[in-house]
C-alpha cells in the first residue's frame, strides 16, 4: 500500500520586506491584497500545525500542488525552499508551481532552480515538465500550468508542447499498469477552467489529452476550496480532487487549512483508493477527520 498526502496553496507567511523597485510591477496589486486581506487569512501557525498533523501519518509521498509563495520575491523563494526541506527530502516530497510562483516574468525559472529536486523527476527530454516520480506502482506526474499574467489575472496554461509530452507519458505509464496521479495547479474541469481571469486557458486541450490517455486521479489547488469533480477518461470519469489552502486560518474562512490523505493499493487486477480529508473546523483550532470516501 502507498500512502499519498496532498496539500496546496501554502502562501508562506509573513511577507518579507519589499522594495519600491520590486513593487513597480504586478506585485503592487498582490502586495495591496496581502496587506488588506490575505495577510490576515494566511497564517504560519495554521500551516505548521497542519503539517505536523500530516507528518504524523508518515506518508510515502507528499504532493504540493503550487503557490508556495505570494509575490515570487527572492526572499520568499529561499524561505519556501527551506520549508520544503523541513517537510521532507525530495524522495518523499514532490511539488509543482502555481501562478503565484510565476507571479512576474523570470520568477518561475528562479523558483525551479532553487527548488531543484522537489520540482523534478523523470522526463521524456530536457524539458522540466511533465515529470514523473514512481513510488511502487504509483506514478506521480507533475504538470506546470504556471505562467506570468497581467494584473488581476491568475489564469494558467499548460502549452501544446507540454501536453504532447503528457500524452506520451500517460500512454507509457498506462501500458505498464501504473496508478497515474496527475498534479496540476489550475483545476481542469470545464466549469472552472473556462474562466478567462482565473481558469486554465487550454483546459479543453488538457481534457482531450486525458480523455485519450487516461489517468486514475488528478490533484489540484488554486481555488482554496476542497472539492471533488471529474473529467471524461477513456474508460469512464477521472476523479479531480482539490484541497483547501494549507495556511488558511480557521477564523473568517469557509474552507480553513486542510490536507488529503490517500491510501492506494492494487488488489488482483483492481485498484483500491481510500481518501481521507483532515483539517480545521470553522470554529476552534482542532484538526479533525472531516471526510472519508472511497475513490476506487
Amino acid at each position: 500500500m502507498i500512502t499519498l498526502a496532498h496539500i496546496s496553496d501554502v502562501h508562506l507567511a509573513p511577507m518579507p520586506d519589499i522594495t519600491p523597485r520590486e513593487l513597480a510591477s504586478k506585485r503592487l496589486t498582490g502586495w495591496l491584497n496581502w496587506k488588506l486581506k490575505r495577510g490576515k487569512d494566511m497564517r504560519r501557525d495554521t500551516l505548521s500545525a497542519l503539517i505536523s498533523h500530516l507528518k504524523a501519518h508518515g506518508p510515502d509521498m507528499t504532493a504540493v500542488t503550487g503557490d508556495l509563495v505570494n509575490l515570487a520575491l527572492e526572499d520568499e523563494t529561499a524561505r519556501a525552499a527551506n520549508w520544503l526541506a523541513a517537510l521532507g527530502d525530495p524522495e518523499t516530497v514532490c511539488a509543482i508551481p502555481g501562478n503565484h510562483d510565476a507571479y512576474v516574468k523570470g520568477a518561475l525559472d528562479s523558483a525551479l532552480s532553487t527548488y531543484a529536486g522537489y520540482m523534478s523527476g523523470e522526463t521524456l527530454d530536457d524539458s522540466p515538465f511533465p515529470y514523473v516520480r514512481r513510488i511502487g506502482m504509483v506514478a506521480m506526474i507533475g504538470v506546470s500550468s504556471a505562467v506570468s499574467t497581467p494584473p488581476f489575472f491568475a489564469a494558467g496554461k499548460v502549452g501544446s508542447d507540454q501536453l504532447a509530452r503528457l500524452g506520451k507519458l500517460l500512454a507509457l505509464l498506462g501500458e505498464a499498469n501504473y496508478f497515474r496521479v496527475v498534479m496540476i495547479h489550475h483545476p481542469p474541469y470545464e466549469e472552472f477552467a473556462k474562466s478567462k481571469r482565473l481558469g486554465l486557458w487550454d483546459g479543453s486541450d488538457f481534457r482531450s489529452v486525458l480523455q485519450e490517455g487516461g489517468a486514475e486521479m488528478i490533484l489540484h489547488g488554486h481555488t482554496h476550496l476542497s472539492s471533488i469533480n471529474a473529467i471524461p477518461g477513456p474508460n469512464g470519469e477521472i476523479p479531480v480532487i482539490g484541497v483547501a489552502a494549507a495556511s488558511a486560518s480557521p477564523e473568517g474562512h469557509d474552507a480553513p487549512g486542510r490536507y488529503n490523505l490517500f491510501r492506494i493499493e492494487r488488489v488482483g487486477t483492481q485498484w483500491n483508493c481510500l481518501m481521507r480529508e483532515y483539517g480545521y473546523q470553522r470554529i476552534g483550532d482542532e484538526i479533525a477527520l472531516r471526510l472519508q470516501m472511497r475513490i476506487y
